[in-house]
């Protein structure tokens, strides 16, 4: 066999195509190396990483069973006691301990987050991956699509799924998860187009290689880096739904601790000094949003390819 020959082999050109590939290692230590120099993003990832401590280990954590009703405690009742040494976000009017409802609220609130994303991911990385590789009429199809679902208001597309359905979490997760998946889909989109001109993937058209192994072995993989931060952004807007979505009544149903429920129980208790009930709850949502913005601003300065150096 000729040295041409040789040269032009399909097993040659698609080590080429594979040697072409951008390397992810170096982009995922630099971008690591970014986000501890930054201190909100740090901050931020703190915070996620203490309420999901919170959430695993709420058994361990919360003082008290999250369902107990204290009849009495030191003589007294417990209904609507204020913070104090023994119950430090004090009781509700059940005679339930907020703190520890408060904890094991981080489990409904980050379980939702998680599955949510998980099937936007799965929908918007499909269709955006397909969108951006075969454009024309495709491309067009899926745009309306995304374009239509932007039109309406992001809860109250929600709640026109969750609605006409018996409450439950499944239901919950779908809804949020079929909701939020085209800022997703942009994303993957607007990337795969970029992508799927570059020499690598022409190389791995050369050899005949299979548009499914093109779009998931060459091109997706390059596309983690804006995923992952897009998802992490996404994940405070879905744990704020959940709670608009508990607060309304289509959320988690009693006696499950749920940061939502809890606010919407103690609202009527502000205006008469009861403010515990509600506030802790509600700073609880307030600081795993911002967690969750924190790191996705760092995770989006930390990974964007134009600071590699």
């Amino acid at each position: 066999m000729s040295e041409q020959e040789t040269a032009l082999r399909p097993s040659t050109i698609e080590q080429a195509a594979t040697d072409r590939e951008p390397k992810g290692r170096s982009l995922w230590a630099d971008g690591w190396r970014r986000l501890k120099k930054n201190r909100l993003a740090m901050l931020g990832l703190f915070l996620v990483l203490f309420m999901a401590f919170l959430a695993i280990f709420a058994p361990l954590v919360a003082p008290y069973d999250p369902i107990e009703q204290l009849i009495w405690t030191e003589g007294r009742a417990a209904r609507l006691a204020p913070p104090s040494a023994k119950h430090w976000f004090g009781t509700d009017l059940y005679g339930r301990d907020i703190l520890s409802r408060t904890i094991y609220g981080t489990r409904i609130s980050l379980t939702i987050a998680v599955a949510a994303s998980i099937v936007s991911l799965f929908i918007g990385v499909t269709l955006g991956a397909v969108a951006g590789y075969y454009g024309g009429k495709t491309d067009d199809v899926i745009s309306w699509l995304i374009n239509v679902i932007y039109a309406f208001p992001f809860l109250l597309f929600v709640l026109s799924i969750v609605a006409f359905r018996p409450a439950s979490l499944g239901l919950v997760y779908v809804a949020i998860g079929f909701v939020s998946w085209p800022s997703i889909a942009r994303v993957v989109r607007g990337q795969v187009m970029a992508i799927k001109e570059t020499e690598f993937v022409e190389a791995a058209r050369a050899v005949g290689a299979r548009d499914f192994k093109i779009i998931f072995k060459h091109i997706l993989p390059n596309v983690i880096a804006p995923v992952i931060v897009q998802i992490t952004l996404g994940m405070g807007s879905v744990i704020m739904i959940e709670a608009s979505l508990t607060f309304l009544g289509f959320g988690t149903q009693p006696p499950t601790p749920s940061w939502g429920y809890m606010i919407n129980q103690g609202k009527d208790y502000l205006l008469s000094g009861q403010w515990w009930w509600s506030i802790f709850p509600g700073a609880a949502i307030s600081l795993t949003v911002l967690g969750f913005n924190l790191l996705g601003d760092g995770l989006r300065d930390a990974l964007d390819p134009r600071l590699n150096k």
